[in-house]
């Protein structure tokens, strides 16, 4: 039996404005994008016997055993579950680790899910975290959090290596290029280098133009088995490989601030997809500010240490460019409701299938995934192949 996993339901929640309707809950959006992605299988919610997902929504306790409380909202007794948190990179790591229990037949279908109402519920703030355990050296400096931490690895990046506020502007322009393509994207306006580097500075030499959106968002993920798949009206996108890595939690104990763990994550996923980096078609990367992409294509070895600003000014990173990257516009222009993990996936997906309409890039037949969570802490790779 082939027990190889493979992705075969993905759905996005559509919003109007970054946002979802009044009253519409983070559950409610999980049902609604779990029922879209399995019906893509031709599955149900009763043939889910894996449940993976992350993320909190009351600080009073109210989803914080978040896989007992989605499975109870959906009817799911799973035995195989996963509810690691290691921040935007969640997602990614939830894909491996079940691609792992699949291939064990620990479990023979899998749904991924997750949702946030953080900009309806005006959740998100910049105030830092507790100054307790590892925070206790960095909040009381008054260090903007998480922008911050960027900010940081920009300058050093600056420092090292030149200006960068060109190469980074362009990453935004490139993302708003894409997200012109995405009837679902929250900001589809075109802008020009210059806006962002006439927006508003939020931390130097980040501007506002330079950090992700902040909106609500859902999405959902439906995996099983090769063996499974073969009689489903979704062909599956094969999990070829993957990686993990995590460094750090604070940026004081970043061993080099201009080096993400994508430096170990993406190359195990290559290696085990074995897949050269110069074989993707289309790189879906995790944009919170546009220094995490110049940072990660460094790290994933599109190109070598400092040599990030000029392959962006000899690629084109944009729709009919030749270096496809962030299709959908990203955390910078699509949505980013505060972990932004699974859309990377959803998006490759989409972009695999051939269902990515005016933003599909032609040929599209292999993908790199990769999520960064925390201040540049943790990253998951996945390499995805359409066979």
């Amino acid at each position: 039996m082939d027990r190889r996993p493979v992705i075969v339901g993905a759905a996005d929640y559509p919003l109007i404005n970054g946002q979802v309707s009044p009253g519409v809950t983070p559950l409610q959006m999980q049902a609604a994008c779990a029922v879209k992605a399995l019906g893509q299988a031709g599955l149900t919610l009763a043939d889910v016997d894996g449940l993976a997902t992350a993320g909190a929504w009351n600080p009073t306790g109210a989803g914080q055993h978040i896989t007992m409380t989605v499975g109870e909202y959906l009817g799911i007794q799973p035995r195989y579950v996963d509810s690691t948190n290691i921040g935007g990179s969640s997602f990614e790591a939830h894909v491996a680790h079940a691609a792992m229990a699949l291939e064990a037949g620990y479990c023979d279908v899998v749904l991924i899910t997750f949702a946030s109402t953080q900009r309806s519920a005006r959740s998100r703030g910049l105030g830092g975290r507790s100054p307790e355990l590892n925070m206790q050296f960095e909040t009381p400096t008054g260090m903007l959090s998480p922008v911050g931490g960027y900010a940081l690895a920009a300058n050093r990046y600056a420092h090292l290596y030149g200006d960068i506020r060109q190469p980074l502007a362009e990453i935004a322009v490139a993302a708003r290029g894409w997200a012109g393509l995405n009837p679902a994207a929250t900001k589809r306006d075109p802008i020009t280098v210059d806006d962002v580097l006439d927006s508003p500075m939020l931390s130097d030499p980040l501007r506002l133009l330079d950090c992700c959106l902040v909106t609500d968002g859902g999405a959902a993920l439906v995996m099983t088995t090769a063996e499974r798949a073969r009689d489903m009206d979704h062909p599956g996108i094969r999990v070829a490989g993957f990686g993990e890595a995590q460094t750090h939690w604070t940026m004081t104990s970043m061993p080099d601030v201009t080096v993400t763990p994508a430096a170990q994550s993406g190359p195990r996923a290559l290696a085990a997809a074995g897949i050269s980096i110069d074989e993707i078609d289309v790189f879906q990367v995790y944009d919170s500010f546009t220094i995490t992409v110049l940072l990660t294509l460094e790290a994933l070895g599109v190109c070598g240490p400092g040599e990030g600003r000029d392959f962006l000014a000899s690629h084109d990173i944009g729709p009919g460019g030749d270096f496809p990257l962030n299709t959908s516009g990203g955390g910078l222009s699509y949505l980013h409701p505060g972990m932004f993990g699974i859309f990377l996936l959803t998006e490759a997906c989409a972009q695999l299938w051939g269902e990515a309409g005016a933003r599909q890039v032609p040929g599209a037949r292999t993908s790199l995934v990769n999520g960064t969570g925390g201040a540049l802490s943790s990253t998951a790779t996945c390499v995805l192949v359409r066979d």
